[in-house]
């Protein structure tokens, strides 16, 4: 009898366990490349979710970025994902790089930080513009990635025609510093946070000098035709090594979204996991610092998900 009883609670234990490891609620998020800051921030937010949130596993995903983050959430094999607001948008309206995939269902969580667009060039080219790019070999980025459709038009605001004044390449971030460094291309493009660690490797230990190139007397011709996705961004002096002076640029702003058919329990989950370890987050990555109740819930061209709106209100960042 003794031994059936303590077989019995034997297997009840093991049911009770695989109830509880099958109710484990488990998400992905999809990041970026690992040179860029997705990845390690993505990778910082799944660890406190994970060691935080009783019952929630979440996994960092390498990808190539925006344009593939926002197609994976939106085709269900990603739950949460990075993405800069300009791409997020073409997102919603199909258009753009998601034109073969039409509109993706997704939903802002909140505004994380703001990228600055890199333009990096040899010194020894001695160009001072975009404009002066034309005819040399370039890195505009992942191929479809955000980097890509924001190179695209600063070189057209600049007065060349993108497809034929460059020579084009599509190089990740951390491809482009390499290709930089070994003399394959002339320049590269890329969105990123300051610093960007490949940008950092290639500038403080690179066989190559590098310059940065000012992009802020674009911002007119870009926000008339794109308006309200890009502002003004300057790269601080002494950010990267060989930025010895400020750099006036272009800045876009990056959040983190889902899917707009997500749980709204699921939702308030995530943001209350996000929030009430901010301290902890906020040491995930240097572009973290910024994050705050009233930063991420800002108003966007993207539409909030209404639980995560409901989680605002309720802590006062939404009146």
């Amino acid at each position: 009898m003794m031994r059936r009883a303590l077989l019995a609670l034997l297997v009840c234990g093991l049911a009770a366990g695989s109830v509880f490891a099958a109710s484990k609620l488990r998400l992905s998020i999809a990041t970026g490349g690992t040179g860029g800051v997705y990845f390690p921030y993505g990778g910082g937010i799944a660890r406190v979710l994970t060691q935080k949130v009783a019952g929630m596993q979440v996994t960092a995903e390498v990808t190539g970025g925006s344009v593939d983050n926002v197609k994976l959430v939106g085709a269900g094999e990603a739950d949460i994902g990075f993405s800069t607001i300009d791409s997020a948008l073409d997102g919603l309206k199909g258009t753009g790089a998601y034109a073969d995939t039409g509109p993706q269902k997704i939903a802002a969580l909140a505004l994380l930080y703001d990228s600055y667009v890199h333009v990096v060039a040899r010194a020894d080219l001695k160009v001072t513009s975009i404009s002066k790019l034309k005819g040399k070999r370039i890195s505009v980025g992942s191929a479809g990635s955000s980097t890509e459709a924001i190179a695209d038009r600063l070189i057209e605001a600049a007065g060349l025609k993108p497809a034929k004044d460059v020579t084009r390449e599509n190089l990740s971030v951390s491809e482009s510093a390499a290709a930089l460094n070994d003399g394959k291309i002339d320049a590269f493009f890329w969105i990123g946070g300051l610093p960007t660690s490949a940008v950092t490797d290639l500038v403080t230990t690179g066989r190559v000098k590098v310059t940065f190139l000012a992009t802020g007397e674009l911002l007119p011709a870009l926000n008339k035709k794109y308006p309200g996705l890009y502002r003004s961004f300057t790269l601080p002096k002494g950010t990267y090594a060989s930025a010895t002076a400020d750099v006036p640029g272009v800045g876009v702003s990056n959040l983190m979204f889902v899917s707009a058919d997500m749980k709204a329990e699921t939702v308030t989950k995530i943001l209350s996991g996000v929030f009430d370890n901010l301290p902890e987050v906020k040491k995930i990555h240097p572009d973290a610092k910024a994050l705050s109740l009233a930063s991420a819930s800002a108003k966007t061209a993207i539409p909030f998900h209404p639980a995560a709106i409901a989680f605002y209100k309720a802590r006062g960042a939404i009146k």
